[in-house]
């Protein structure tokens, strides 16, 4: 019997690791000989821990488990109380375009026969065969952007690198995922290591670079371990080292752990800290491409950004660039999370609208209430009222109405929430992570957090005075850490404005 049950934290966080005891017990008392695969997470948070059991149909998913399950997947299957189906003809995945996370969930993640047998190592045995620029410009083609918030070109910034004359570079991937609702790079990680891991050699080869750094924050042990794992199984078998694949080409990679600073998820105090000083912000220029880790040439990318590489090499840019629209092109992991009835992680082309992602995929809101905003893009994201769920998800567009992407977390609120209280939640985070580098993130914070106090009061006066804070903060902050925590202030009091006044008709 071979069954599959997540390792991925949310899983786990659910009681993975006590239902796979479970089965290993239950079969041992049986006699039933048992391959165990703890894989990575489908993506259906809501129900976790989902089982799947290999069947000559395919493989039937089982959840969400209880202890009190596990006895019945040893029994008639299709009569199981958590019986879903066929794992691919669930709703939820028959909708999906997974090109990143086509691996995730179905292999075992520290199999290379597994990653070799469902496409991987493809793309990078193409790229061997390229010369740098050539690798460059299919990156280009492809339309790739920064997944990790900023939404760079990637193409862009491998081609600097590569242009730059140097005696070493570096890739360095940024895995410090601390935004709310945020989870894709950690579902990858720990459900499909090696894609990373080919996706940074890509890069290493288009770039000159013969060193990686994987910097992944310190509150995922699961994702530490797993990609530690698959860094000794990619050097054993020859796909990292001295000669990567026998092409006498050098590229090897190091895990490094963050300790938790929110800051650090910004690429130059990620590289201060992975150079071991502190982890605050570094004036630009010069830009990190030029003078990165150590003062060399470095490409920083996101988990995402880095795991989607392979499939653009192994299917061809073109293929990867149909999807999409304007300039966002591809497929986005949304991570929906929040007052959802249907919560995880959905990847789809760039294109649905903000209404669709909530009223359709998620399935509006837990509790049942209407969906009062929707804030995209983490703690620094604008709140989107219902006026606007006909934004088409894509980067302009969000721009457009005053919002970011982001890292395409999403978390819904319903109409009991108090956006006032958002908005100094807002100021008050910026005001605990800020480095302490640039005084309008600094002092800006502290003195918005107040000046919300003040509006909460009643005092109506304070109102303009956050608005210009919010706009000396956007213009003058060193990083987005000030410069965008405006968006979520600025929008409550736009999208939201009776929360505020409500405050000041009590004070009269």
């Amino acid at each position: 019997m071979k069954l599959y049950l997540p390792l991925d934290s949310a899983a786990v966080a659910l009681g993975a690791d006590e239902i796979a005891q479970a089965i290993h017990l239950h079969a041992k008392s049986k006699g039933i000989a048992l391959e165990l695969v703890r894989n990575g997470s489908r993506g259906m948070v809501f129900l976790e821990p989902m089982a799947e059991v290999e069947t000559p149909a395919g493989r039937m998913a089982f959840g969400p488990l209880t202890l009190a399950d596990v006895p019945a997947l040893f029994g008639d299957l299709a009569a199981h109380p958590k019986a879903l189906g066929l794992t691919d003809d669930l709703p939820w995945m028959r909708a999906q375009t997974r090109l990143t996370f086509a691996r995730v969930g179905v292999i075992d993640p520290l199999s290379m026969a597994d990653y070799r047998a469902q496409g991987g190592l493809t793309g990078l045995t193409r790229a061997l065969a390229m010369a740098k620029a050539e690798i460059v410009a299919e990156v280009t083609n492809s339309g790739l952007r920064g997944r990790g918030g900023a939404g760079f070109p990637t193409g862009i910034k491998w081609k600097t690198v590569s242009d730059a004359q140097a005696d070493r570079k570096y890739i360095v991937c940024n895995a410090d995922e601390g935004d709310s609702a945020t989870f894709a790079d950690r579902m990858l990680m720990e459900g499909d290591p090696l894609t990373l891991i080919e996706g940074m050699i890509i890069a290493g080869l288009a770039t000159g670079a013969t060193k990686g750094f994987v910097y992944i924050r310190s509150e995922y042990p699961i994702a530490i371990d797993v990609m530690q794992k698959a860094v000794v199984l990619a050097q054993a078998e020859g796909v990292l080292g001295a000669s990567v694949m026998g092409s006498g080409q050098a590229f090897d990679i190091e895990i490094r752990v963050g300790a938790g600073a929110y800051v650090c998820g910004e690429e130059t105090s990620l590289l201060n800290s992975l150079e071991g000083k502190r982890g605050v912000v570094r004036a630009k220029p010069p830009l990190p491409a030029l003078e990165g880790f150590m003062g060399k040439p470095t490409v920083v990318n996101n988990v995402i950004s880095l795991a989607s590489v392979p499939v653009i090499f192994e299917k061809g840019a073109e293929h990867y660039k149909n999807f999409g629209l304007g300039r966002s092109r591809g497929t986005i992991p949304l991570q929906i999370a929040g007052n959802v009835k249907f919560g995880g992680l959905y990847e789809i082309a760039f294109g649905l609208s903000l209404g669709e992602i909530v009223d359709t995929i998620a399935g509006g809101t837990a509790s049942g209430r209407p969906v009062k905003a929707v804030q995209v893009g983490g703690p620094l994201g604008a709140y989107f009222p219902r006026a606007l769920f006909d934004t088409p998800f894509g980067y302009e567009e969000f721009a457009g109405k005053e919002g970011l992407i982001g890292h395409a977390g999403l978390t819904v609120f319903d109409d009991t929430a108090d956006m006032l209280s958002q908005a100094r939640f807002a100021m008050e985070f910026c005001a605990i992570e800020s480095c302490g580098k640039c005084t309008p993130c600094r002092i800006g914070a502290v003195r918005g957090t107040e000046t919300i106090d003040r509006i909460a009061k009643g005092d109506a006066a304070a109102i303009p005075l956050l608005t210009d804070l919010c706009n000396t903060m956007k213009s003058g902050s060193l990083c987005a850490l000030g410069g965008f925590t405006p968006y979520p202030v600025l929008s409550a009091l736009t999208h939201f404005p009776d929360d505020f006044n409500a405050m000041k008709e009590a004070a009269e």
